[in-house]
């Protein structure tokens, strides 16, 4: 059997296979509301009919001024429960498990209004200036955090992966390049950190289940986070019971970075066997045989598909015949495999 499509087991959820589809956004939230809408109830069970093992959805606010777009979807309110139990529904009858990640935009927001950051600094010329949080700006994003994993676990979602990458607010905290206070939450690493422990903390409070975390592991620019810096974190995050780290990188200021075929799965590699902890790796694996090779070598757990999973929904079924595994189809869709 292909490692690609042995089973993976965290907190006694099994993923039947190592595929995972990572968080993308969609902007199809068309009434602003953060409700999910027939895009989604359609988008996301596809790939649960195409065989991916686990389907994180779309980096959900949890307020509403940290969305990246007034079209994200949230689940900052009781209202949106529904929905999202609804898409989890209809993702879990072709055997998927289903993960939510929790998101604040910080100062990447794109919405009306007054928006977060650690410090007064903008992204670039094209973003507002965000206004440097206060404490009690910080108390309730926290309790913001807190709230939606209850939600998320009231729409019976396995996995809960909190957003501390992509220049978003959480990683606006981690980073020397965007974080300049001077109280508890900036300076030095534990400081810059401190955010994401209580994040991590108050979900712990209420949430049982499979937690990842998602960091951008290079900053790309001098100054910033490498991966050396993030094992330090991610040894935290591991002492705090976080499972898993889904292991991207860049976004958190303008930079050139180098693109090509599993261009992040080093910094995947140095966090797992440095820290150690399960990782996932990510950034433009398209292959089966390259997902493959990940595994066997050991340089991450699980491979995480964004833009392939856009191209093919049933890119698991292809790499089960390249690879020669023996996996079981859909009833309706046997005729095709055989």
């Amino acid at each position: 059997m292909a490692k690609l499509f042995e089973s993976f087991t965290i907190k006694e959820t099994v993923f039947k296979n190592r595929i995972v589809m990572a968080p993308m956004c969609m902007y199809q939230s068309d009434q602003e509301d953060g409700k999910i809408t027939d895009w989604h109830r359609v988008h996301y069970p596809s790939r649960a009919v195409g065989g991916v093992g686990l389907i994180i959805t779309e980096a959900t606010a949890v307020q509403p001024q940290g969305r990246i777009s007034s079209r994200d979807l949230g689940i900052w309110n009781d209202h949106q429960i529904d929905g999202q139990a609804e898409v989890v529904r209809l993702m879990k009858q072709s055997g998927a498990k289903t993960g939510i990640q929790l998101a604040h935009a910080g100062r990447k927001a794109t919405v009306d209004g007054i928006i977060y950051s650690a410090s007064a600094i903008a992204f670039d010329d094209s973003y507002q200036t965000p206004k440097e949080m206060s404490l009690r700006d910080i108390e309730e994003t926290i309790e913001a955090f807190k709230n939606g994993a209850i939600r998320a676990k009231k729409a019976g979602f396995d996995v809960i992966e909190i957003h501390a990458a992509h220049g978003y607010l959480i990683n606006q905290f981690l980073s020397p390049l965007t974080n300049k206070r001077s109280d508890l939450y900036g300076g030095n690493a534990e400081n810059r950190y401190r955010l994401l422990k209580q994040v991590i903390d108050v979900v712990n409070e209420v949430w049982n289940g499979p937690l990842f975390v998602r960091i951008s592991a290079h900053d790309y620019s001098d100054g910033g986070m490498t991966p050396e810096q993030y094992v330090e974190m991610s040894q935290w995050m591991k002492q705090q019971g976080v499972d898993l780290i889904d292991v991207s990188s860049g976004a958190v200021v303008p930079a050139r970075i180098s693109v090509f075929p599993g261009y992040q799965v080093p910094f995947a590699e140095t966090i797992k066997k440095l820290t150690p902890i399960a990782t996932g790796a990510v950034g433009l694996i398209t292959s089966p045989l390259q997902a493959e090779e990940i595994l066997q070598n050991e340089r991450a757990d699980m491979v995480f598909l964004a833009r392939e999973l856009l191209r093919d929904p049933y890119w698991a079924y292809t790499a089960a015949k390249e690879l020669k595994a023996e996996i079981t189809a859909p009833v309706p869709y046997e005729r095709g495999w055989v």
